[in-house]
């Protein structure tokens, strides 16, 4: 609901200050609002002698709170709107309130509006009069609307034909966006419809799944974990839906992403959760404090799967919440907020769609070379299981800690040993270190296999470990491995 709102007021009770819902209000309001007036109400409860004082440090207070807002610096009023609670006779007159409507009239503003475009409009209230039909009030957010027009309800896949319409109880015969109107149609049972969405027939889709581009909101306390559920609000719909993040590849992570377009082309990260500067672990920061900044990507993405479809336009505002947290934990229990870029009408996304989303997690195995075969190939061990079938890792490129590059030959024996090529030969070094280890181990005796292993840690130079780094694409049917 907050969508339509073009200038908020944010009211404050100036014996408590900001309060967890208060903060929550701001937050929307930040996502959804670009002009704020911020109210203190209640004044008449601070004793007369130390009100002037007390109004101008809670005032103090909320302009430091609101520093880093989009809503720096917005105009502050003071009031008492029903002097003496709601038990005091309507003889009591309000406190400064004629100065609020003075502030509110020097910050209200024409928004430029469109009327072109498909017709949607946001229904807050739906009931019945008598010899008329149904009434749906709301306030159209794109297009226009003409007497006779089909109207479609989506989510009830009904259409309608207008038959009346008023504005503020005066009948009109045209309404566009931004516009406040009841539109009457006949022949349809309010019941079925507390709040939703009307617009042009077939303008809109329902949806299983999508993908939103989003930020996470600075205020919420936690990581966004992959696979977690979060409540996700689309228009005047919540339902329950399971993100999965994912960022650039590391080596994009710098470039200007066009704002609402997701590029299928492209590859994508998985990420076990959302980066953010506090979801790097502090390890990483201790390496990367001495390198500088964190890196992190300039735009992420989550894959949202909806447990109900939700009816939907494209690019629409997104807000992740849990719900479920205890209101009174002073916690902000919104998470991230986006814009949904593409949405999955198919049931069967999974199959049909999802397969087109190239988001790959990076695989890092690490073996050891057991000997020198000859001067161009090496037997390698530990970098398999037992079970495993080589036959698919053949052809993947290695790259030995000695500097050398190799490529996986095949197995060698049943323990789940293989052979590597090394197109461009061993390196000298490399053969002496790798002989010399050999020598060692067929030096030690049979039956002093405990210390024949400590002597090969303490005297035998590092072993030559292998690594294996490939990517594999999480929607990928055939699992197939992948090197750039």
């Amino acid at each position: 609901g907050a969508q339509i709102i073009d200038l908020m007021m944010l009211v404050i009770d100036v014996t408590k200050g900001m309060q967890t819902q208060s903060a929550e209000c701001l937050v929307i309001g930040q996502i959804a609002c670009q002009k704020m007036v911020v109210v203190l109400n209640k004044i008449d409860l601070l004793p007369e002698g130390k009100r002037q004082s007390a109004i101008e440090k809670m005032t103090k207070k909320m302009q430091k709170t609101l520093e880093n807002t989009k809503f720096c610096g917005c105009p502050i009023v003071a009031v008492a709107a029903k002097p003496g609670g709601p038990e005091a006779p309507e003889s009591e007159t309000p406190l400064g309130v004629s100065e609020l409507i003075e502030v509110l009239k020097s910050q209200a503003y024409l928004p430029s509006r469109d009327p072109s475009g498909h017709f949607l409009m946001a229904v807050d209230h739906c009931f019945s009069i008598k010899g008329q039909g149904t009434v749906m009030t709301g306030t159209i957010l794109s297009g226009s609307v003409s007497l006779g027009d089909n109207v479609e309800i989506p989510a009830l896949k009904v259409t309608k034909k207008v038959k009346s319409m008023q504005m503020f109880h005066t009948p009109v015969t045209y309404a566009m966006q931004g516009d406040r109107v009841g539109v009457c149609v006949t022949q349809f049972d309010p019941k079925l419809l507390e709040r939703g969405l009307i617009c042009t027939p077939d303008s809109l889709h329902t949806i299983h799944a999508a993908i939103i581009s989003l930020k996470k909101i600075q205020y919420f306390r936690g990581a966004l974990q992959t696979k977690a559920k979060f409540h996700i609000t689309v228009g005047h719909e919540t339902v329950m839906g399971r993100v999965m993040f994912f960022s650039p590849a590391p080596a994009d992570f710098n470039e200007e992403i066009q704002e609402n377009v997701f590029d299928f082309e492209k590859d994508y990260l998985y990420q076990e959760e959302y980066l953010s500067k506090d979801s790097v672990s502090s390890e990483e920061n201790k390496e990367n404090d001495q390198a500088g900044e964190v890196q992190l990507p300039k735009q992420q993405w989550a894959l949202l799967e909806f447990e109900k479809p939700v009816t939907c336009p494209k690019l629409c505002l997104v807000i992740g919440s849990k719900l479920d947290t205890d209101i009174h934990a002073n916690t902000c229990r919104l998470a991230f907020h986006g814009v949904l870029l593409q949405g999955m009408e198919d049931k069967n996304y999974t199959e049909t769609f999802l397969p087109k989303l190239k988001v790959y997690k990076l695989k890092h195995k690490e073996g050891q070379v057991e000997r020198v075969m000859d001067d161009y190939s090496v037997i390698g061990r530990s970098l398999f299981k037992k079970e495993t079938n080589i036959q698919i890792f053949v052809g993947l490129k290695v790259k030995l800690s000695t500097g050398e590059d190799g490529i996986i030959d095949g197995g060698f024996g049943q323990s789940g040993k293989f052979k590597i090529r090394i197109p461009d030969g061993l390196k000298p070094d490399t053969k002496m270190l790798l002989t010399a280890a050999s020598k060692k181990k067929s030096k030690g005796g049979k039956g002093d296999v405990t210390k024949e292993d400590e002597s090969s840690k303490n005297d035998s130079a590092q072993p030559v470990t292998i690594s294996l780094i490939f990517k594999r694409y999480v929607f990928d049917t055939q699992k197939k491995m992948s090197q750039s």
